[in-house]
């Protein structure tokens, strides 16, 4: 205990001294970069071809009418508005270039000059602020960052070999912009704190192993969702249902297993009474136990609703458990209206008729170790003992080995004496209260709770000022390149080679290494499962009664299928354009079956070629079920996620007191109506129409696509009507039609990609100061046809992603509060 709460205070005030570290920067003015000069669509014309005071006699006679200081349309005024001093209004006037490049302004309808003027207008608009940028470069100032849920796993994962349920020590992180990795949102709080302690202790005790473990329990959960239908992946084969988990045995010894079953209104088993079920437990695919079911199970029962292994001897390190139902039968089956895949879908209706019912596991518990005899060998004993003392005299030193390799690899840089010597002090306290092991144990904890792990931490020159420009440190650039490719710390490769990350090329030539490893992944699961809003996918349960289809199963199917497809725009270095007009998806038998594509058996996901209407990403299900409700589709939801994630341009907030839509009625003349004609009559509010004009639109382009984004013609009997009007006047026709206006107007679509982009590699939200920039990525990447790799190089290579800058000192002459 005496060993614990020391290593717990030491932690506290570890971690507490991260606090008071700022990212210490540079001293040296970042070089100017020139003046970005690129041919075709984003190529910005000579100023000269509009004077600027023909471009402020333009925003005066078509803007300043509706954005005027008594209108104010959008909250913003441009009135008086001089372009000589358009970067004095930085963040006005980029929000003007994005307006116009995405045709929004002036709106349809309204007086508006030719498409050519309103084209010079931008291009002069952009020119005028890039070249300022050039000669004022401001890399942006960013907090350090530390460590979120999913980069804390995939560090410990590189450094011990451990895949840890991080959800169990560390609260939810802060989504700021569409990221969970922006450094001014991620707060500092005492429940953090002591979470990362109480992760240290465990995740420290995993690795090494723990020979005095005293029993313990841990329980996981199925969702209702589940169906029981099918094949779990992870489960033997030849079962159905249950759950397949990893789990880590912290010592050798005996384990018992226990499950728990649904049951139903009035208490007893639900599924029963069939007689002959079973359950097998398996671990690593191996079966340890065969357990029979009694059909009649009552809650009152001893046991309840409970099965109990008997004890399992089970060797130290992570194993993977599966519990799960034997299949007694294979074939279609027929429902009340046809095949449901949530059997637990109305308990009440499963018991009596039209739902097919089938025993449901509710939980699986892992309870231990019991009688234990020892540590096994495992991938993370191997990964910390780099060596072995034989005698009392090599200990030491033999410690020192080891925690300097695990420091230097979790730090993600060289480890200076003094830390070592500080580790080494927590080596010595739990050699003194127990063996060799309990001392490397204890010197590992404080490694997993020093700032320096769980902080992104950019060290500065010491003369560097407030305010100050500087140049990263090569060690500080491949944190960088890491966490953005990897989303985890430096592999050796990138350690040894971060002194020379001092240029471009050099940046280039790494960035180009590390795109090509399977690492790289991560832009696929990290960035792009954000970026497109994948997490909101678990939000959305579909009723059975509008989507039978359904299950959970076929949710994480669905977000299997972006994530590849990504993935493949990645490694294939394809154009960022697929993303709106790929012909080809990944699909398993489950999604292929969903979308009705033909000959595709199995869980694998391969390519397909898809028909034309659901051609990119908004053909995926899994943004169509995440823009949708458990009863009806939201063409609201998918207008609004088109605007904000595919061009940027997020519509105001509704006005107060505006009715709901579920407010309007559901049908008239004695027949149910469409969404569409239920939106009609929502939109008939006067304070509804400015927004639905923009919004509508476009998500009702998407209404063939149902709650699931499964393919439909009619909508409550109602032949689907997906034609409509972009908010330009260009008429769109279904998915192809919203395809070809968002391709029409390709520009804003690419600069919000690069934007979020930038924005995930930074760790920072983009300001005004950064658009220049981004412009400049933009252009490159179009002489190389919009790869990906261009983009992402581009981002890496540029002078935000490369330099820093300190806080501006605070002001002193601010008036006392």
């Amino acid at each position: 205990m005496r060993l614990l709460l020391s290593g717990r205070a030491a932690g506290l005030a570890l971690v507490a001294a991260a606090t008071a570290l700022g990212v210490t920067v540079a001293a040296q003015q970042a070089p100017r970069p020139a003046a970005p000069r690129a041919a075709g669509r984003h190529a910005t014309p000579d100023l000269t071809a509009l004077s600027a005071a023909k471009q402020s006699e333009l925003v005066a006679t078509y803007c300043a009418n509706c954005h005027s200081e008594r209108a104010k349309a959008g909250g913003l005024s441009l009135a008086g508005f001089d372009a000589m001093r358009a970067t004095e209004r930085a963040e006005v006037v980029e929000k003007m270039i994005r307006k116009l490049r995405a045709g929004m302004m002036p709106p349809a309808g309204a007086k508006r000059p030719d498409a050519d003027t309103l084209a010079a207008l931008t291009g002069a608009l952009e020119a005028r602020m890039d070249e300022f940028a050039a000669v004022n470069p401001n890399p942006g100032f960013r907090p350090s960052q530390r460590l979120n849920r999913a980069e804390y796993a995939r560090a410990i994962k590189d450094l011990l070999g451990l895949d840890v349920d991080v959800t169990a020590f560390l609260p939810a992180d802060t989504i700021s912009h569409g990221f969970d990795n922006v450094a001014d949102s991620q707060r500092l709080s005492p429940t953090l704190l002591e979470g990362y302690l109480r992760a240290a202790s465990q995740i420290s005790r995993l690795a090494v192993g723990d020979r005095t473990a005293t029993a313990s329990s841990t329980t996981f959960k199925t969702s209702r969702t589940a169906s029981q239908h099918r094949h779990v992946e992870g489960t033997p084969i030849g079962t159905r249902g249950g759950m397949a988990v990893t789990h880590v045995f912290p010592a050798d010894g005996d384990y018992t297993f226990r499950m728990m079953l649904h049951s139903g209104p009035t208490g007893q088993l639900y599924g029963g009474p069939y007689a002959g079920e079973q359950v097998e437990v398996s671990i690593d695919g191996t079966r340890v136990a065969l357990l029979d079911i009694n059909p009649r199970m009552d809650e009152a029962d001893p046991a309840g609703m409970n099965l109990f292994t008997k004890p399992v001897h089970v060797s130290a390190g992570p194993h993977t458990v599966a519990a799960a139902f034997l299949n007694r039968f294979d074939g279609p089956f027929d429902d009340l209206v046809m095949p449901i895949e949530q059997p637990l879908a109305d308990t009440n209706i499963g018991e009596v008729f039209g739902v097919t019912a089938l025993v449901h596991l509710r939980d699986l518990a892992i309870t231990g170790p019991h009688a234990v005899t020892g540590v096994s060998d495992t991938v993370s004993r191997r990964k910390v003992f780099s060596c072995r003392p034989t005698t009392t005299a090599e200990e030491r030193p033999c410690a020192r080995t080891i925690v300097r390799a695990l420091a230097r690899q979790a730090y993600r840089g060289p480890v200076s004496d003094d830390e070592l010597t500080g580790l080494l002090t927590f080596y010595d306290q739990g050699r003194g209260d127990g063996d060799f092991e309990a001392g490397i144990r204890t010197a590992l904890q404080a490694v997993l709770a020093s700032p320096r792990f769980l902080f992104r931490l950019e060290q500065a020159p010491p003369a560097a000022r407030p305010g100050q420009t500087y140049t990263l440190a090569g060690a500080d650039i491949a944190s960088r390149l890491s966490f953005f490719l990897w989303g985890a710390v430096p592999d050796a490769a990138l350690v040894t080679r971060a002194a020379a990350l001092t240029t471009p090329a050099a940046i280039a030539a790494e960035t180009t290494r590390m795109l090509a490893d399977p690492r790289a992944e991560a832009l696929s699961t990290r960035f792009a499962h954000q970026w497109l809003r994948l997490q909101d996918v678990e939000k959305v349960r579909p009723d059975y009664h509008f989507a039978p289809h359904w299950d959970t199963y076929l949710s994480g199917a669905l977000v299997k299928e972006t994530e590849l497809f990504f993935d493949s725009l990645v490694r294939e270095d394809r154009s960022v354009l697929d993303l709106l007009n790929a012909d080809y998806t990944f699909v398993n038998e489950r999604v292929a079956k969903h979308y009705g594509l033909p000959n595709v058996t199995g869980a694998h996901f391969r390519r397909v070629t898809v028909p034309d209407y659901r051609r990119g990403i908004l053909g995926h299900g899994s943004v169509l079920l995440a823009t949708s409700f458990a009863d009806r589709t939201s063409p609201v939801n998918r207008g609004k996620w088109v605007m904000e994630v595919l061009l940027g341009s997020p519509p105001p907030a509704p006005p107060p007191n505006v009715p709901a839509l579920e407010e309007t009625s559901g049908s008239a003349g004695g027949r149910l109506l469409s969404v569409r004609e239920r939106m009609e009559q929502h939109r008939a509010n006067p304070a509804c129409q400015s927004c639905h004009r923009v919004i509508d639109p476009l998500g009702l382009a998407l209404e063939n696509f149902d709650i699931t984004g499964k393919w439909r013609a009619n909508d409550s009997l109602v032949p689907v009507d997906a034609k409509g009007q972009l908010y330009d006047g260009m008429p769109m026709d279904g998915p192809a039609g919203l395809r070809a206006a968002l391709l029409k107007h390709q520009d804003v679509f690419l600069l919000s990609f690069t934007e979020h982009l930038m924005t995930y590699a930074l760790g920072r939200r983009i300001e005004s100061y950064d658009m220049p920039v981004v412009r400049a990525i933009i252009r490159d990447a179009a002489k190389a046809n919009y790869r990906m790799s261009a983009f992402i190089t581009g981002i890496t290579t540029s002078a935000p992603f490369r330099m820093g800058k300190l806080e501006p000192a605070a002001r002193t002459d601010a008036p006392a509060r």
